[in-house]
């Protein structure tokens, strides 16, 4: 017991004294350093006092599917940010290949009685995933934030990069260069993002009366290998142009022109998804759809504190327009 008052104590920056006053739930402390110290024993792992255990503590779980793809650890500081600002502490929780489960970390969190969750990338937006998890959070009446999207019926407000219009973008650019035989590098086929992209897609290539065959969709894993390999796949098949569903996989694609002796963009032009960190820096620097980082990390952490503070949140999903941004990678189509 002492130990711990005097971890606590350290971390808040109080007495021991005032960390004993909080854990035996006696007066003369204030809120804000009541709410510290029970911040600081859920942080260091430490269970609460029988008769706290009822609060919810002020940490909020950011659960990532990676933090490889550099999108995931730009949300988590934007939203992360934001959650400080209002007062909350938060819990990153990363899933690693034979690691921890994005359900046990529910499972985990729940434990830590945390004020609410955000999601980034996870299983709810994989229709044929598991998502048994998502409805003990329901069930629990947890405030739950998802980020980008998800299947239908889960119940939680949502908050995404509109998919239909970044595809919009990206294909009338590269027919605006002439291009007329274009792939997609989408994700996983039950991935609802990638859906939403292929749709739209097709609506496009319609629209400028050009041909978007199954033969021109390659499904991969969100990696640099995964672009490379449905890229090559695509190559055979004539394609000039090529929009990707993440930064990763659109660098795989110009791995995979290069490993034929073609140029980007002199042979192939390439798009890629996120605007992530460093793709000006890249040879050559990427044309990309650009997410609106920000403005959707600060809208999450809104919705989530307004649920937690007990209002009423619409679940109508909150949908933010990308950018295209055109750099080297993407240029007019061979002749």
């Amino acid at each position: 017991m002492t130990r711990r008052l005097a971890e606590v104590a350290r971390k808040v920056g109080v007495s021991e004294a005032t960390v004993s006053r909080v854990l035996n739930d006696k007066p003369g402390v204030s809120e804000n350093t009541r709410t510290a110290v029970l911040t600081a024993l859920d942080v260091l792992g430490y269970e609460r006092p029988t008769q706290l255990r009822g609060e919810r503590s002020r940490l909020v779980g950011l659960v990532l599917p990676e933090l490889q793809n550099p999108i995931f650890p730009a949300f988590a500081e934007v939203v992360g940010g934001a959650l400080a600002q209002q007062g909350f502490t938060p819990v990153l929780c990363t899933q690693t290949a034979g690691g921890v489960s994005e359900a046990d970390y529910v499972e985990l969190l729940l434990q830590q009685h945390v004020s609410g969750v955000v999601f980034f990338g996870g299983l709810y937006a994989q229709a044929d995933s598991p998502h048994e998890h998502y409805e003990r959070l329901a069930q629990r009446g947890l405030p739950t934030v998802l980020l980008n999207a998800a299947i239908e019926d889960l119940g939680f407000p949502q908050v995404s990069c509109d998919d239909g219009v970044a595809v919009e973008q990206a294909m009338g650019h590269l027919v605006s260069l002439g291009h007329r035989r274009i792939g997609l590098v989408l994700g996983q086929a039950d991935h609802i993002p990638s859906r939403r992209k292929l749709a739209a897609a097709r609506v496009a290539a319609e629209r400028a009366g050009i041909e978007l065959p199954d033969s021109q969709v390659e499904h991969a894993l969100y990696s640099l290998e995964g672009g490379q390999a449905a890229t090559t796949r695509l190559l055979q098949r004539g394609v000039t142009g090529l929009i990707c569903a993440s930064d990763p996989i659109a660098l795989g694609a110009v791995r995979a022109v290069r490993r034929r002796g073609l140029r980007v963009p002199e042979d192939v032009s390439v798009v890629g998804y996120d605007d992530s960190s460093f793709m000006t820096c890249t040879d050559p620097p990427l044309t990309t759809i650009r997410q609106p980082i920000e403005a959707m990390g600060r809208a999450a952490v809104d919705l989530l504190a307004s649920e937690i503070a007990g209002a009423q949140v619409t679940h109508d999903e909150l949908l933010f327009e990308p950018e295209l941004v055109v750099r080297g990678s993407t240029g007019p189509a061979p002749r």
